[in-house]
């Protein structure tokens, strides 16, 4: 088995063409790859900044729209739905236990941000992608050192894909 990648488009303003989930899935194995994973699942949603705004003011306390959401299903400690998907056999699989989490896109955002940092919506979308996965599997930029091992693993994995600066 290999890392799996769903996608949903909920969002109107720009296409997001097969070619680019493609090479969202490539990311997703090279990023696992360099971690050590070859397993589990992660569900990608490209939303607009309206839907991005909701979920950061609900679930983070923050009162705009960013850029990208991540909701690892793998926390340690008691988890909401390890209650709701409580096992009741041991012979039953766990439904969520290959399940790495939820990454969120704002689109708008993203196209934002290519035009400010001049490369193209395609790398944009794959950074985020990137930088969102390294968020479920533990990883944060809370400082100074933190961020630059996050930021290193990020530009690495997008140099191997090709998406450069």
């Amino acid at each position: 088995m290999s890392l799996q990648l769903d996608y949903s488009n909920e969002q109107d303003k720009i296409d997001i063409p097969e070619e680019w989930i493609g090479l969202l899935t490539e990311l997703l194995q090279l990023a696992g790859e360099a971690e050590g994973m070859s397993e589990g699942e992660v569900t990608l949603t490209f939303i607009d900044d309206e839907g991005i705004h909701a979920l950061n003011r609900d679930y983070r306390g923050i009162d705009r729209p960013t850029d990208v959401l991540s909701f690892a299903m793998q926390d340690e400690g008691t988890d909401e739905l390890d209650i709701i998907f409580e096992v009741e056999s041991e012979d039953e699989p766990d439904p969520i236990s290959g399940m790495l989490g939820d990454i969120i896109i704002s689109v708008e955002r993203a196209v934002a941000q290519s035009e400010d940092y001049g490369h193209s919506l395609k790398r944009e979308i794959g950074f985020l992608f990137v930088h969102g996965f390294l968020h479920l599997i533990g990883y944060d930029h809370q400082d100074e050192e933190s961020e630059a091992v996050m930021t290193a693993k990020q530009e690495a994995v997008l140099q191997k894909a090709g998406l450069t600066r």
